[in-house]
């Protein structure tokens, strides 16, 4: 769920400026999860642009406190989240921790890295949610560890029903800065896709894991 559709905008609009996202409906890329997608998102590469990731962070952080008050601790999920995480951290003033797909395989074996106390509230930051199933493996571990995870913002989603699905099962609440939706009608109306690459778009939207297969 988008908490503000000015801010949504504003999102879509700096992440096509910088080619964080990248539109390519005629030529395809393909996932690690083997999916043909006319769209590749990769949010890192605002860490590179102060004033745009000064924008994210503060974002971020009213919508973490408009949402949730203030928890006891920001999570970010690795690796995509762990800048942006500790960045929204900051702003708050507040302690941040970061949570590995897996646990370690040598050392302490952590999958949770930072300190964290049984009961503690966090609220989970993460980079972009498809299916929302790496993002929520970080809430399981939290969860393992007796924290009580308030919910979870993300600076982007495409909306699937998948992830919308997801959510649910493991009763976590999600808002995201923006979303798909909000970037294509960014690049419909500056004129960064034609209306032909629009109709692929959408398209691809409605069944993902089924398009050009």
């Amino acid at each position: 769920m988008v908490l503000d559709k000015n801010t949504a905008k504003k999102t879509a609009e700096l992440l096509l400026q910088i080619n964080a996202i990248k539109l390519k409906p005629e030529n395809p890329f393909t996932w690690a999860s083997g999916w043909k997608s006319p769209i590749y998102c990769d949010n890192r590469i605002l860490l590179s642009y102060p004033i745009i990731r000064n924008f994210i962070k503060d974002e971020m952080a009213k919508q973490v406190e408009s949402l949730y008050g203030k928890p006891d601790i920001i999570a970010g999920v690795a690796t995509g989240a762990i800048g942006i995480g500790a960045l929204v951290a900051d702003v708050m003033g507040l302690p941040f921790i970061y949570v590995r797909p897996e646990p370690k395989s040598h050392g302490r074996k952590n999958q949770i890295e930072g300190k964290l106390d049984e009961n503690q509230t966090v609220v989970v930051i993460e980079d972009l949610i498809s299916t929302g199933k790496s993002s929520l493996n970080a809430v399981d571990a939290l969860r393992e560890k007796g924290a009580n995870v308030k919910g979870m913002l993300a600076i982007f989603t495409y909306g699937f029903e998948t992830a919308a699905s997801n959510f649910k099962e493991k009763d976590i609440k999600l808002n995201t800065l923006s979303s798909y939706e909000y970037l294509i009608e960014q690049a419909s109306d500056t004129g960064y896709i034609k209306e032909e690459q629009l109709r692929t778009l959408m398209e691809w939207r409605t069944d993902p894991s089924k398009w050009l297969q």
